[in-house]
This record gives C-alpha cells, sequence and structure tokens, in this order.
C-alpha cells in the first residue's frame, strides 16, 4: 500500500544580531521536524557597522542558495530603551529581510516572547531553558557555542509550530508573510517612502 505523500519544507530561522547571527535550518515532513543545521555569524571583529550589514547580507544569501529554504522565520527586535542598539538591530533583520526577498523567499516574524512561549510554553522562559526544550524536540546532544544559534533555531521551530498549530484548526498570531518586495510593499504602501519630494 503506498504511503500518502507527506509534504516537506525547509525553514531558515534566524535571530538577527550585529555582533551575533543566530541561524538554525530544520525540514519539516509533516508534524515532525529534524535538525538540519544550525550555527552563528560572529562580527564582533568587523569595527564597521556597514561592512557588519554586508556580512549579515552575503551570509543569509548563502545560507538560502546552500539549503534552499521555503521559507524564512526571523525574531522582530525587542522593544529597549537604547535607540541606538534598537536601530542597529532593526537594520540588522532588514538585511536579512533584503537578502531573502532577493531569492524570493517567504518571511514571518515572530517577538521573541512568542518564540520562548510557542517553545517552553513561558514567554519568559531564559535561553538556556529554550536550548535545553531544543535539544529534547529535536534529539540533539552537542551544546552549541552560542545560545545564539539556538535562538536562531527556536524561530525556525516556533514557525514550525504554527503550522501544526493551523493544521488543528487554531489561529496563528505571526505576522504575515511576503513572497517578494512587490508583495510586501503592496501590504505596507503606508510603510514605503517613494522616491519622489
Amino acid at each position: 500500500m503506498d504511503q500518502p505523500n507527506i509534504k516537506e519544507r525547509i525553514i531558515l530561522g534566524i535571530d538577527p544580531g550585529t555582533a551575533v547571527m543566530g541561524y538554525g535550518l530544520i525540514l519539516e515532513k509533516g508534524s515532525k521536524m529534524e535538525l538540519i543545521s544550525m550555527g552563528v555569524v560572529k562580527m564582533d571583529k568587523i569595527d564597521d557597522h556597514m561592512l557588519k550589514l554586508q556580512r549579515i547580507f552575503e551570509k543569509t544569501v548563502g545560507l538560502i542558495d546552500n539549503y534552499k529554504p521555503d521559507c524564512l522565520a526571523i525574531e522582530a527586535p525587542f522593544y529597549g530603551k537604547n535607540i541606538q542598539v534598537m536601530l542597529k538591530l532593526g537594520r540588522a533583520q532588514g538585511v536579512c529581510m533584503a537578502a531573502a526577498l532577493s531569492r524570493n523567499v517567504s518571511i514571518t516574524e515572530y517577538s521573541p516572547r512568542k518564540i520562548k512561549q510557542s517553545i517552553t510554553g513561558n514567554g519568559n522562559a531564559t535561553k538556556e531553558q529554550v536550548a535545553a526544550m531544543l535539544q529534547t524536540l529535536l534529539k540533539f546532544t552537542e551544546t552549541p557555542d552560542f545560545l545564539d544559534a539556538t535562538d536562531g533555531l527556536s524561530v525556525a521551530v516556533c514557525h514550525s509550530f504554527q503550522k501544526i498549530t493551523v493544521a488543528r484548526g487554531g489561529k496563528v498570531t505571526g505576522k504575515k508573510s511576503h513572497s517578494g518586495w512587490a508583495a510586501f510593499v503592496k501590504d505596507n504602501a503606508d510603510r514605503v517612502k517613494t522616491g519622489t519630494k
């Protein structure tokens, strides 16, 4: 008897940062997940902020070209008091999104609280608690050098959980995905400035 076709997709999760960017890739087969890869991109030795953004863009494009993910799940910058830090994080996130859009990869963003909630059941969980739960879920034993790697992985797993929730009739609270610049601009006309003065 033939097995029914199980739909597969590869999800790239990114935790953007200007010192360390964490990423994780999972293969989703129906309601099952497998770890493909996770890691970090270190930029602490790069002094120029624009060169950091270039490295983020190039590394994100490289991950997309290498693993051919079906979608990108990205952590939205958290709200902080330091405006300069927020601005730099927003730029890092934007560069990751631009890299995905340049390859026509759809994007969904999630708040840090939403990610922690979906992985551990606690929106205030520590990075260590999230990492421990991911080790249990995806059955890996090695501990990454940086918790930023498991942070990136947690975004991918969170995105997978949203699909499972929808399949069971639940409601997703993540933000809308976009498949390219045109779709993003159409849905965000009030946020996009034209070149005219």
